[in-house]
């Protein structure tokens, strides 16, 4: 079975929060997100039916793929009304050209749900996908192709390496989740951080166990 080992690394955290995986050529976007949720701390992956809200962005191509409906049917109302599309177009006018140029192109973007659309010809053809979750904590993360296997023998991902705790939900983004830490790792912790420790695993926080990671991700099997 065709494969791709990919290195998936949470941005913006130092040292950075990275996992390396062998997953089946075939997931789709959707699998792709069960994939990361499952080897981080995030709980909006397989079983779960989502419980935030992400996207992968394609940069070159111009397609969003994401489980926000809204976007989605905004997408399609769009296309079916290109009379408000220039309106929005018009809105827009007076940003800093930067502001109006991003804006504008996501606008014309393309978008997909996730269950509909493979990840094969994206990340063979880029090398990186670009995945965001939760917007309010504002996650963002790269993940890049660092090989194509042709002989791997599994119908379900694998994590292969990784190093450092991934962030627990709902903790206030980077910010939150170094606070979050610093409670959790303190050998003398005030009241207020053993209350956020045990929140933390309240939620489901996990140090890194690639045992445990393995286990669940066994569950996402997939031709």
């Amino acid at each position: 079975m065709k494969a791709y080992q990919i290195i998936i690394e949470l941005e913006h955290t130092d040292p950075v929060v990275w996992r390396r995986v062998v997953a089946p050529a075939g997931a789709t976007f959707k699998r792709m997100h069960d994939i990361i949720q499952i080897v981080t701390n995030f709980q909006g992956g397989y079983p779960s039916d989502g419980y935030h809200l992400y996207e992968f962005y394609l940069e070159d191509d111009n397609i969003i793929v994401t489980n926000d409906e809204q976007a989605y049917d905004e997408a399609v109302f769009f296309k079916k009304n290109p009379d408000i599309l220039k309106k929005e177009f018009d809105r827009i006018s007076d940003l800093h050209i930067e502001a109006r140029e991003a804006i504008g192109k996501r606008l014309k973007a393309k978008v997909y749900k996730p269950t509909g659309i493979k990840i094969n010809k994206y990340l063979e053809k880029q090398g990186k996908l670009y995945y965001s979750y939760d917007f309010g904590d504002d996650w963002h993360f790269i993940v890049t192709l660092e090989d194509i296997i042709y002989d791997y023998p599994y119908g379900y991902p694998q994590l292969i390496d990784g190093e450092c705790e991934a962030p627990p939900e709902d903790v206030g983004g980077i910010p939150g989740f170094y606070e979050f830490l610093r409670a959790y790792y303190t050998k003398k912790p005030s009241s207020e951080q053993k209350e956020l420790a045990r929140w933390g695993k309240s939620i489901g926080f996990r140090e890194y166990d690639p045992e445990h990671i393995n286990i669940m991700l066994k569950s996402i099997k997939y031709k």
